[in-house]
């Protein structure tokens, strides 16, 4: 969960604002808290689906992983609006409660939606996305201007 996903309104707010990498900042300590803590919402069932995902970052581009078991690719939705990635699906139980006496459960189902904030701008038309063995890959190539942006400064003894 995002700062942002709080907030009552939505600013078009552009990195040359002077509160972007602020808001940037804030949004990603609060995303560690949450992550580090296992705060995630509860339910009256227990712990609702949160899938967990992993973010790499490279000069040409973005990859997010997404780990969603039990899912097919016709349960999930996943969009792109300005530099907001939004992956949302949902999980459907599938136990029979007839006499069936659980000593336990721990799996988790339900609907969820993860919004992931891009630290660069992206080419939306060329965003890629694969499901295999329940995980979800989703590939953002970084505009011309971001990968302009991204210098990398050799060090020397």
């Amino acid at each position: 969960m995002s700062i942002t996903d709080l907030m009552p309104w939505r600013s078009e707010e552009r990195e040359e604002s002077p509160l972007y990498p602020l808001r940037r900042r804030v949004n990603r300590l609060f995303d560690e808290f949450v992550d580090e803590f296992g705060l995630r919402p509860f339910t009256e069932r227990g712990v609702e689906f949160y899938p967990s995902v992993d973010i790499t970052e490279n000069e040409r581009e973005i990859k997010v992983s997404a780990e969603l078991p039990g899912l097919s690719e016709d349960d999930i939705d996943v969009s792109l609006t300005h530099n907001l990635l939004t992956i949302r699906g949902e999980k459907k139980a599938e136990r029979k409660d007839e006499g069936e006496n659980y000593y336990r459960l721990e799996r988790s189902y339900g609907a969820f939606q993860r919004s992931i904030p891009l630290p660069v701008e992206v080419e939306a038309d060329k965003v890629e996305a694969t499901f295999k063995n329940g995980v979800l890959t989703i590939t953002l190539p970084k505009s011309a201007e971001a990968q302009q942006r991204t210098k990398k400064i050799t060090v020397k003894s």
